[in-house]
């Protein structure tokens, strides 16, 4: 019986390799896709067991897709997995995101921007350098806020573990409307007003899918806290982005605070925004890097890995995309 193939389709780095080679030692043959010959290519891709992807639209040719046909299992490095062409791909295909693979990071990152919100650091520095001393305007507090994490998954656990530690209280939702973790509230998706209503900032940190993408527009944001933050680390779709900028314009105390963004160079080869977001006062963004630490890229594919190495064994991998989501 020939040995299993891990298929990595991206040319990882010494040290991304070193993890992929740790992770199947004894347990299968690693290629590395960019170094086949054109040739060979064909081959690799029909023979791979498994395949391990960073961005799957610019590393195969459309025509090399229907190749994947005999995988166990194609799994993304990235979290998110609204970026692979599904349309494209072998029908019943299985394929896993990477979800929970940035979570500690990522809930960092979630914290940071809502501390920075709450106590308006961007708003005093920027005054500050402007030679204009503000001192009256008072900032919030957070102990005994509320938290409303829509998507509690990794991202979401990960973040409410810091909430707690800093006494906010913690909502939350997530499909089965149930957890093992302490929260203050669990609800299904149908509790997504509830949430809104109440929280004094809201955490989008769900996967973008049919039914996630443009969840918060025009109404979700007026039936929140006139001074709520809501912060965005899931993906730019998950809001309608015209609306979000009229509602900021409308009501300077609401912050956003946005790692992902509706256009980014990572699918569309550009950074664009439709609005002036960055002459507002109240608005924080950072460059979808909240996950990029000094080891989260590497924790992130091992976790990545070590799930394609669960379809290699013949388990159940986690995170698999259903059909209903694949958008």
């Amino acid at each position: 019986m020939p040995r299993p193939v891990a298929l990595i389709t991206f040319p990882p780095e010494a040290e991304e390799r070193a993890v992929i080679d740790d992770v199947f030692a004894g347990l299968a043959e690693v290629a590395l896709l960019p170094e086949e010959d054109p040739a060979a290519r064909k081959a690799a891709l029909k023979g791979a067991t498994v395949a391990i992807t960073r961005s799957l639209r610019t590393e195969l040719r459309a025509d090399e897709l229907p190749l994947l046909a005999n995988l166990r299992l194609l799994q993304t490095i990235s979290a998110g997995f609204n970026h692979l062409p599904f349309a494209q791909l072998p029908p019943g295909l299985p394929v896993a995101s990477n979800s929970g693979g940035y979570a500690e990071p990522m809930a960092e990152h979630v914290v940071a921007m809502a501390l920075a919100a709450a106590k308006r650091l961007a708003f005093y520095h920027n005054r500050l350098a402007a030679d204009d001393w503000i001192w009256g305007v008072k900032n919030k507090k957070i102990g005994g806020s509320v938290c409303g994490i829509l998507g509690f998954g990794g991202i979401g656990q990960a973040t409410a573990r810091l909430c707690r530690g800093l006494g906010i209280k913690v909502w939350a939702t997530n499909r089965s409307g149930r957890t093992d973790q302490p929260v203050d509230f669990i609800g299904t998706p149908t509790d997504t007003d509830k949430v809104l209503r109440g929280a004094d900032t809201v955490v989008l940190s769900f996967a973008l899918n049919a039914g996630t993408k443009g969840l918060i527009g025009a109404r979700e944001l007026g039936i929140m806290k006139k001074d709520a933050t809501l912060i965005n680390v899931s993906r730019g779709d998950a809001i309608d982005q015209t609306a979000l900028y009229e509602h900021l314009k409308a009501n300077p105390d609401f912050y956003a605070c946005i790692d992902a963004w509706w256009v980014e160079p990572f699918n569309n080869g550009v950074f664009k925004i439709d609005h002036p977001f960055f002459e507002l006062p109240n608005v924080i963004g950072s460059p979808h890097n909240s996950a990029h630490t000094a080891t989260g890229r590497l924790d992130g594919l091992r976790h990545a890995a070590e799930n394609a190495a669960r379809a290699v064994r013949g388990e159940t991998p986690r995170n698999l995309v259903a059909e209903k989501d694949r958008v």
